[in-house]
């Protein structure tokens, strides 16, 4: 059954996505059925079953109202809020020791008299995710007594380790401090003041059991179905109530949960928290590292993939094991509610994928501009200060494992460096590379040459540090010949990308698979991170009769991926059938961006010289195969534009007009020394990146095309603009005048399906 009552800024197209990714993931097996709710400003947008609710031993259609099995949707649904009711009733400080409301927790060492009740909220009390199953034997208090006995695995507060242990004992806690079980305190405190009637712990022992048909079986425990008992085994041991799982619920019912979260802990005339117990539940909470959990939600760490691509930093939700998930976007008050019993019929589905694709596509269906909001809830998610580790640095901390007792060619140019500033040549050609058996015997050199330095045609040489053959693969021929391999046992490949389809490194990247493919030598890429962010991808893919040197693959222009994952993408997708290593990053997340890595920055052609010329580069490098200087020959390319017959002052004007995030205009006149319109005058017009996460470069590049469109249409060359485009439509629509929103529309339904193929081949 299906429900929509749309909300006038929620697109009703978008979120209908969401019929294909879940059909899709009930068809490759990884869960029976699935429920989803999507909620935007109080308003149910979307609410739909589909697939069964069992499959055995009799097959049953999934409704929308089906109970499932919520897991450790408990810790946030049930546990924490319920701890904050006593803070909030002067019953419990987050920073009191645990050892205050339970004097035995001490049991099991003195360091557990130092974890205070906010350390086993965030997962840092120095748990492990488990205790042992041995443990679970007898009354649930002899449990308890075993269970206070363990030692901890780490020091309080050291680190983050989701554990459930943790949430046990904070269920234990409310008991004590209360003086009623868990489940009792949840119901008459939030449960029943919200309405949630299908919200329980043991359903079926309730005073008006839920019925067994409305609930979604998990696996066979024994010789019968779990139907309404609960699935985590811990939580069975000691009769279905515990802090960590246990609890019962459904769609419609947790929705009422969340919006009260969204209301500052209200729903209609009830109050359930305070407005400063629901800042103090959500809050991001910075120790240091790089998780970030806020009390009793997940934020920003290993677990956070239900969050999607498209939902900022700073909102919140939690997932559960046997296949639940929710999560919460303040900024655009949209709720997102996935409820699956993945573990039936025999424990072997996985949604994680499914949460992340659900929650991309109920974000991009926010017809709005909420990005001020967005960006000022990021702002409250503080990043650790990270040292990223290339590949070339997990490869010499490995102690080169992947080429041990190899002879090798490294296809390089000076961006390959490692982080105490070797040259991965060096690296390679050095005495622990050498001690380890390998055996570095040729170099191999993309467009620009070794060093970076040639803007023309590279010939073959000899590199003189190593005094090693160096193969071009910019020359007569671009890739590697069958001679090339002789002798070697692999090819390592480490070069820094930019983050754009038109880099021909890419290209030569993927040459070089096809190659080693056919000579059956082994490829190991040494991954390094999109400098430009690795969650964003943009632009057209290219139209496949019009791959080149500079479009390899019908990928985006932008391509949102680390140059690893992007060989495994050309590998299985143009079915290469290369033995590809990736040796991939340490450290680094989708977010970052290049400065905030650590890296040491090194040019990797002459003339893409900052961060900002990198930022702007997929758009403003789409124009230069017109009759437009992109600043080549100047001090800063590719952050401005110009030529003789070209009036800076009035684009500049046009440009500001249209508002474009992220960036700022401004007229300009200069003389470039090379290139374009070499020693004569331009008039022309110069990008300030005043919002790097804000900018859409491909959309400015079609912003600046159309604007010349308009302004220049005798003067400007728009054919040409197609070269690097790569996308016939796009390029007709430019053509046809159309407004730039017009041809940015043109691509998005294949920029779509590229999303589900860009999944399956994303490391980070």
């Amino acid at each position: 059954m299906t429900a929509f009552v749309l909300a006038a800024v929620l697109s009703a197209a978008r979120l209908s996505r969401i019929d294909a990714v879940v059909a899709e993931s009930i068809a490759k097996g990884e869960t029976p059925g699935a429920v989803v709710l999507v909620e935007h400003r109080g308003r149910v947008a979307l609410r739909k079953a589909w697939g069964d609710r069992a499959v055995q031993p009799a097959r049953e259609r999934m409704t929308a109202d089906t109970v499932f099995d919520a897991a450790s949707l408990t810790k946030a649904v049930a546990t924490a809020p319920s701890v904050m009711i006593l803070v909030e009733e002067g019953k419990v400080r987050l920073t009191d020791p645990v050892t205050v409301y339970i004097p035995d927790f001490a049991a099991g060492g003195a360091e557990r008299e130092k974890v205070t009740v906010e350390h086993l909220l965030t997962h840092r009390a120095g748990f492990p995710p488990d205790d042992p199953l041995d443990l679970y034997t007898g009354t649930p208090e002899e449990i308890f007594t075993r269970k206070l006995a363990q030692p901890l695995r780490s020091a309080p507060g050291a680190r983050f380790v989701y554990s459930d242990v943790g949430y046990e004992v904070l269920g234990e806690l409310v008991r004590r401090v209360s003086g009623k079980p868990l489940d009792v305190f949840a119901a008459e405190r939030i449960f029943k003041p919200l309405g949630m009637k299908d919200t329980c712990f043991r359903p079926l022992s309730q005073p008006f059991p839920i019925s067994p048909a409305r609930i979604a079986p998990a696996e066979k425990r024994g010789d019968h179905w779990m139907r309404g008992e609960v699935h985590d085994p811990r939580s069975f041991a000691v009769g279905g109530v515990a802090g960590h799982a246990g609890l019962f619920s459904t769609a419609d019912d947790l929705a009422k949960f969340c919006r009260m979260i969204l209301a500052g802990g209200r729903l209609g005339k009830v109050r359930i928290l305070s407005p400063l117990s629901v800042e103090a539940l959500t809050r991001p909470r910075f120790y240091g590292d790089g998780d970030v959990r806020a009390l009793g939600f997940d934020v920003a760490t290993g677990y956070s993939g239900n969050r999607g691509d498209l939902f900022p930093p700073g909102s919140f939700g939690h997932t559960g094991f046997t296949g639940t998930s929710l999560w919460m976007d303040p900024a655009s008050r949209t709720i997102v509610i996935l409820l699956t019993n993945r573990v039936h019929p025999d424990g072997k589905g996985d949604v994680g994928r499914l949460r992340s694709l659900v929650a991309s596509i109920a974000a991009a269906a926010v017809d709005e501009d909420v990005r001020p909001a967005a960006r000022a809830l990021a702002v409250k998610v503080p990043v650790a200060a990270r040292e990223v580790l290339a590949g070339i640095d997990v490869l010499v901390a490995e102690n080169f494992k992947p080429i041990a007792g190899k002879k090798v060619g490294l296809v390089t140019n000076v961006s390959g460096r490692a982080r105490d500033g070797r040259s991965t040549v060096e690296v390679l050609a050095s005495a622990e590379a050498k001690k380890a058996g390998v055996e570095l015997a040729i170099l191999f050199s993309p467009e620009h040459g070794l060093r970076t330095d040639r803007d023309a045609r590279v010939e073959d040489g000899v590199d003189e540090a190593t005094q090693l053959p160096v193969r071009s693969l910019f020359s007569d021929t671009r890739r590697p010949k069958p001679e090339d391999f002789q002798g070697l046992s692999a090819i390592v490949y480490d070069i820094q990308d930019v983050g754009t389809r038109f880099y021909t490194y890419l290209t030569t990247l993927g040459y070089v698979l096809e190659e080693a493919a056919r000579v059956k030598v082994p490829v190991v890429v040494l991954d390094r991170p999109d400098p430009v962010g690795g969650v964003l991808f943009e632009g057209p893919p290219a139209d496949p009769d019009k791959l080149s040197f500079t479009a390899y693959h019908s990928i985006p222009v932008r391509t949102g991926m680390t140059v690893g994952e992007l060989a495994g993408l050309f590998n299985g997708e143009r079915r290469i059938g290369a033995d590809l290593t990736v040796v991939p990053l340490r450290n680094w997340s989708r977010g970052l961006w290049f400065d905030e890595t650590g890296l040491e920055w090194v040019n990797p052609s002459p003339n893409m010289r900052s961060l900002a010329a990198e930022t702007l580069y997929p758009g403003v490098g789409l124009l230069e195969t017109t009759n437009l200087s992109v600043g080549r020959g100047t001090e800063t390319p590719f952050e401005l534009i110009g030529a003789p017959w070209l009036d800076g002052k009035r684009l500049a004007a046009y440009l500001s007009a249209r508002k474009i995030p992220g960036v700022r205009f401004t007229p300009a006149h200069f003389t470039p020394s090379a290139s374009v319109f070499n020693g004569r005058a331009c008039g022309g017009v110069r990008f300030t990146v005043v919002d790097r996460e804000a900018l859409r470069p491909v959309a400015l590049g079609i912003e600046i095309a159309c604007a010349l469109r308009a302004l220049f249409p005798v003067d400007w060359e728009v054919g040409r603009f197609g070269a690097l485009l790569a996308h016939a439509e796009a390029l007709r629509r430019v053509e046809a005048s159309n407004s730039p929103d017009t041809v940015v529309a043109s691509w998005q339904k294949e920029l779509t399906a590229f999303a589900e193929i860009r999944a399956r081949y994303l490391l980070y």
